[in-house]
């Protein structure tokens, strides 16, 4: 399915999740504006299953020069959503209810590459439960998380 940039949520939902997700990644679907200020790239996701990858940057340190917690959260978040996001029909959206976060090891700018992996654990008629973990490239954990989200449907 090929589609333009959306103009609103709204539009976003005349598709399934799992295809809207696939041409965000794809760059058939314009990616929002917060994928230019925290960037990733974004793997062909799975039925359920998303992976990011990341470079940690110098604008992202906080004062102990390590990468900052809420850019780590919000790349859980970002994982978690867009996995939550693939399991949906056509007139759904899945805001998140819940992120939480536990942070393993400090993120470095020369880190490197770091995959950003979220999956849905269960998904629910009116909540999905997911997982997410930032990893570098041989695996080693950084930091990994927990998300709900909400099951909203367009009123007909």
């Amino acid at each position: 399915m090929t589609m333009g940039p959306p103009t609103s949520i709204i539009e976003s939902t005349r598709c399934s999740g799992f295809e809207f997700v696939a041409g965000l990644a794809d760059g058939s679907i314009r990616r929002p504006s917060m994928a230019e200020t925290l960037p990733f790239t974004l793997l062909p996701p799975e039925e359920g299953k998303v992976e990011l990858l990341v470079t940690p940057e110098a604008r992202f340190c906080n004062l102990t020069n390590s990468i900052h917690g809420g850019w780590i959260m919000t790349m859980l978040d970002t994982a978690m959503s867009l996995a939550a996001q693939t399991t949906l029909a056509p007139g759904e959206l899945c805001p998140s209810h819940e992120t939480s976060a536990k942070f393993v090891r400090p993120i470095f700018v020369d880190s490197g590459v770091m995959r950003v992996i979220g999956h849905v654990v269960s998904r629910g008629r009116t909540i999905i439960t997911l997982e997410g973990r930032i990893e570098n490239s041989q695996g080693g954990l950084y930091a990994h998380g927990t998300s709900t989200c909400l099951i909203l449907r367009e009123k007909q």
